[in-house]
């Protein structure tokens, strides 16, 4: 299993619609991506411990079963996902593949 981790990171003057991206931008990946997405989870930042502000506004995590799995069905569609960007944030994301260890 890996986990593609989307990250958008706080910065001044950024900008990031939750009520667009949870309602229309998540159900089109999921919708292009298909079946080899097996779960996703999108949280908001919250904070850091201590009190320090979040690092990160949302963080997505996409779940597929391998990283050739996730290529095959994103490489096709990502113009199509990546277009849709603007619409909800002017925040450049962060992306990494993480293998599950444990």
């Amino acid at each position: 299993m890996v986990r593609v981790s989307v990250m958008y990171p706080k910065q001044e003057g950024g900008r990031f619609d939750f009520d667009y991206y949870l309602k229309t931008h998540i159900p089109l990946a999921k919708k292009l991506v298909g079946s080899a997405m097996k779960r996703v989870e999108v949280y908001k930042g919250a904070g850091e411990p201590g009190g320090a502000p979040e690092t990160y506004v949302a963080v997505a995590s996409l779940y597929f079963d391998s990283v050739d799995a996730f290529g095959a069905a994103f490489g096709p569609v990502a113009e199509q996902i990546m277009a849709d960007v603007p619409n909800y944030t002017n925040l450049q994301p962060v992306v990494q593949i993480e293998e599950q260890l444990l």
